[in-house]
Parts: structure tokens; C-alpha cells; sequence
């Protein structure tokens, strides 16, 4: 079943609550998927720098050092600690060389993204519990979206939650199942792009990071998606600056959308929206089958 939120902030006032508000919101999806949850919050980028999020199974022995392990990458590297999971803080030129040291000296640290602003936090759990664990609540940014998960074809695990994350700064969550990704998967393996799991909704992930490759934005490449996707679904993306929403033609997976002077917001269910500041005067509607919805900062500033 699983539960979606997504919140794009137009008013910079609210950006210190962006991490309450889209934690309120995904915690009343709980009863849409209690096996997992996760969040995305894409923080104000600095210059010169990048985040890589990660996550370990056993973080007292993987993260024990780790700040010190990668300092011959980047002298300037910093590691803060979020329970299972860590934000590492790099030079930008020199991100890929603390991403090469950390396959080689910790291969079982799992990168859950990356980039110049995002930070994913994933876990088996409940939603209250993942917010609580990183401390999402306290969390600023420009916008974000969230996942409650309830599993349907793939085991209930840290990597199977979702958002998915297959590209710089780019993510995605999915209520549904897609028909034909296993032989997508294996046209984007021949294009170069890597799996970690069996879930189909990382091959949808990787599928629109492919498509942005070629230089196609946010929009353009949900737009494609809906002659290359076959099954139902209901997609949440986040980009760098974009935040864009899908439904499949069929479009029976619910969905409900909110826009004010403040904000866009996304919701698999109106009550996820209800506490949202002037969500009384917001105008409400049902996105359309086969629509895509797109925003970006960059282009609206």
C-alpha cells in the first residue's frame, strides 16, 4: 500500500520547519506502511562542498575512525554521526576520491545519497522511530519528501526503503509496482547504471537519473517515464531544486495535492496535509492520471 509525502517550500520563512512538517506528515501515513520509512531533506547547498549519506548495519565498528580513515582523500573532510547512519562533508572536487577510499577501507558502509544538498535517512521501522533516530524534526531545508512502506515483492530491509536515491541529488519514492522493470533494468545495467537491490522502484529511480544524464530536466524525464513505465504507480521526486510528481494513466493509487503562497504539498491521503499552516485557504486537488507536475527553485527565481 505505502504512504508518500512531499513538501516544496516557496517561502524561505518556513525552511527551518521543513523537517517538523514533513515528519508530521509522514508520521500520520503510518497506518499505510508500517515495515519501513524514510525521508529525503535537501538542505541549502554550500559552496565547494558535497554530502554523502551513509548508512551501517554495525555503525560502532564501521564509523569508529572513519573521519581520520578518509582525511588522505580530503584533508578538509567532517563526519557527523546519526545513529546507523552518517553525513560525510567533502570538497567537491575531491567527493569521488572519499567515495573510492570508503568502498576500499569500509565495503560495508552503504551510500544512501549523495550530492550538494540532500541527506537520506532510511530505516526498518516505523515512521516515528525514523524520525526520532536522525532527528529529522530539528532539520531545515527547501524541500523534501518522505516513505512509509509496506512491503509487497521484496523483502522488508534497510536498502528495499525507500526514497531511492541513483543520481546527484536525486531521489524517488513509489506507491505501486512497475510491470516491466526487470527488463529495464537490464537496458539501464547495459547504459552503465548499477543496482543494489531487487526493488523495483530503483530501476525507476534509475531509470529517470538515465534520462536526466541525456539532459532532460525533472519534468521531461517523468514525462518520458509514462511511455517507458508499464504497471501502477504514483511517483515523489526530489532534484537538487526540482521537486515533480506522477501518476500512471490508470492512476489507482490515491493521491492528494495542495498549493498555497507557501508551499507545494504532496500527500497519498488529505489527513497528511491537515496540519499544514493555511492548508484552509490552499487549493486542494487530485492530480491527473498520466500528468506530469513539476517545480523548480531555479527556474522560478
Amino acid at each position: 500500500m505505502c504512504g508518500i509525502v512531499g513538501l516544496f517550500l516557496k517561502d524561505r520563512s518556513l525552511e527551518p520547519q521543513l523537517g517538523a512538517l514533513l515528519s508530521d506528515m509522514l508520521v500520520t501515513m503510518t497506518d499505510r506502511g508500517p515495515d519501513s520509512a524514510g525521508i529525503a531533506i535537501y538542505g541549502t547547498p554550500s559552496d565547494g562542498r558535497a554530502k554523502i549519506t551513509v548508512q551501517s548495519a554495525n555503525p560502532k565498528q564501521d564509523f569508529a575512525g572513519l573521519e581520520a580513515l578518509l582525511k588522505p582523500a580530503d584533508s578538509s573532510v567532517a563526519v557527523e554521526l546519526k545513529s546507523t547512519h552518517a553525513v560525510i562533508e567533502a570538497s567537491a572536487d575531491k567527493a569521488q576520491a572519499v567515495r573510492d577510499l570508503l568502498v576500499q577501507e569500509r565495503s560495508d558502509i552503504r551510500v544512501m545519497g549523495s550530492g550538494d544538498s540532500v541527506e537520506i535517512y532510511k530505516e526498518v521501522g516505523l515512521p516515528k522511530d525514523v524520525v526520532s533516530r536522525f532527528g529529522i524534526r530539528q532539520m531545515a531545508g527547501t524541500h523534501g519528501i518522505g516513505h512509509t512502506r509496506m512491503a509487497t515483492e521484496s523483502a522488508v530491509t534497510t536498502l528495499g526503503a525507500h526514497p531511492f536515491s541513483t543520481g546527484a541529488d536525486q531521489c524517488l519514492v513509489h506507491n505501486g509496482s512497475l510491470s516491466n522493470h526487470n527488463n529495464l533494468r537490464r537496458e539501464l545495467v547495459r547504459e552503465g547504471m548499477t543496482f543494489e537491490t531487487q526493488n523495483d522502484t530503483e530501476v525507476a529511480a534509475a531509470y529517470l537519473s538515465a534520462e536526466m544524464a541525456k539532459g532532460k530536466d525533472l519534468g521531461q524525464a517523468l514525462t518520458s517515464a509514462l511511455d517507458d513505465l508499464d504497471g501502477f504507480f504514483t511517483f515523489v521526486v526530489g532534484t537538487k531544486s526540482g521537486f515533480g510528481v506522477v501518476r500512471d494513466p490508470i492512476a489507482c493509487k490515491p493521491a492528494v495535492m495542495a498549493e498555497t503562497d507557501q508551499y507545494i504539498a504532496f500527500g497519498s491521503e488529505y489527513r497528511a496535509l491537515v496540519n499544514l499552516p493555511g492548508i484552509e485557504n490552499a487549493r486542494v486537488w487530485e492530480p491527473e492520471p498520466a500528468t506530469v507536475y513539476f517545480w523548480d527553485h531555479e527556474k522560478a527565481a
